[in-house]
């Protein structure tokens, strides 16, 4: 079992999942590691009750948004304030409820005591993106703040030639136990903070803390076709462990600008792309713009405003690379203003030569509009 679980991963759905496809998951899950299946194999058993902690927060639409904005629930504070991009505290918030699901969930280990080694904080990025961007898999240059081991010290936290004292308030464990009605709960100690050690004489690099905070550079790939919301994430980059715990992750989360041009819809794109009278009349082949550049669009002979033409495989990929969206180009066709005389003159002449075979949609409406005074 990861020192970290992802409820979603758990039960096999994405983090967009609905409240049903969440439901039928669980349900799938369930009825496959059910006694009845497994043989009251141990394994099974344990991994049944993870997946009924899991659905029992994600089925809850307050605990379910209280884990999304907390992000993986290891026990440990998710804490941010690095400028731009990064998120906050993951670590209060959570009721006592949440205590004893995340002990079945991470068990005891999920919550690290005293001197123990502890994971290191996650951390949360968002990288903002243009559409363009978007459109193949490229790498992105992202620098951020993070706390690391100390290098004085080796993240003892104590100055060289000197070793912490345990705590005499909670005995080197770090935490005060309090029970509320029917649920129980640790605490950190107030002695020591939680760490099970007292400092004597700290470290003057990092002031007993064990970290320094420096800044961080990171090359990250990211794939075509990802959207706002969509939620990358870099193991063990987040923030160091303490007494030499793994480090956390960075979660990447992006958001993807507005283009002045095109809009998404899914992998597809679309954009307007205006065109005159004769061109639309008689048929044309214009020049569109598209994410990789101009293309060639035919425009069939009697094209209405409104009409949708396609551009296919210019549109963006889905996130697994097993489709290529199109690009969807909207005609409107341009009324001429300001004529001369002799365009004037050339128009009125058009006119007269028409019938209702130049105009089908106007003779169809004219037709309709006939019937309703008759009746």
């Amino acid at each position: 079992m990861p020192s970290q679980t992802d409820l979603y991963e758990l039960l096999g759905v994405s983090q967009n999942a609905t409240q049903e496809e969440i439901r039928k998951a669980y349900l799938k899950l369930a009825h496959k590691y059910h006694p009845d299946k497994t043989g009251g194999d141990k394994n099974a058993e344990e991994k049944l009750k993870k997946i009924n902690a899991a659905y029992d927060i994600l089925k809850n639409p307050e605990k379910r948004k209280q884990y999304d904005q907390f992000g993986s629930m290891d026990g440990q504070p998710f804490q941010g304030g690095f400028g731009p991009g990064f998120g906050g505290d993951f670590s209060s918030g959570f009721d006592s409820s949440f205590g004893d699901i995340f002990d079945m969930l991470f068990g005891q280990g999920g919550r690290q005591r005293g001197t123990r080694t502890q994971p290191g904080h996650d951390l949360e990025y968002e990288l903002v993106l243009k559409l363009g961007e978007v459109a193949h898999p490229h790498k992105k240059t992202i620098s951020f703040q993070r706390h690391e081991t100390c290098s004085e010290c080796g993240g003892a936290g104590a100055m060289k030639g000197t070793q912490p004292e345990s705590c005499p308030q909670c005995h080197g464990t770090g935490q005060v136990r309090q029970s509320h009605g029917v649920f129980s709960m640790s605490r950190p100690c107030n002695r020591c903070g939680g760490a099970g050690r007292i400092i004597a004489h700290p470290c003057t690099t990092c002031k007993g803390s064990g970290q320094v905070q420096r800044k961080r550079e990171l090359n990250i790939d990211i794939p075509a076709g990802v959207e706002s919301g969509t939620r990358l994430r870099v193991s063990g980059e987040g923030e160091a462990g303490r007494l030499g715990g793994p480090h956390g992750d960075l979660y990447i989360r992006i958001r993807v600008l507005e283009h002045e041009f095109f809009e998404r819809h899914g992998i597809d794109i679309v954009c307007e792309a205006p065109v005159t009278l004769t061109q639309a009349a008689l048929g044309a082949t214009i020049r569109v713009p598209t994410l990789n550049g101009q293309a060639d669009l035919k425009v069939p002979a009697g094209t209405q405003s409104g009409t949708q033409l396609r551009l296919r495989g210019h549109g963006l990929s889905d996130l697994r690379g097993y489709r290529q969206g199109d690009q969807i180009v909207v005609i409107e066709v341009e009324t001429p203003v300001k004529l001369s005389r002799r365009q004037r003159e050339l128009l009125e002449e058009f006119e007269s030569l028409s019938n209702n075979r130049t105009y089908p949609v106007l003779d169809e409406f004219k037709a309709k509009t006939d019937s309703m005074k008759k009746h």
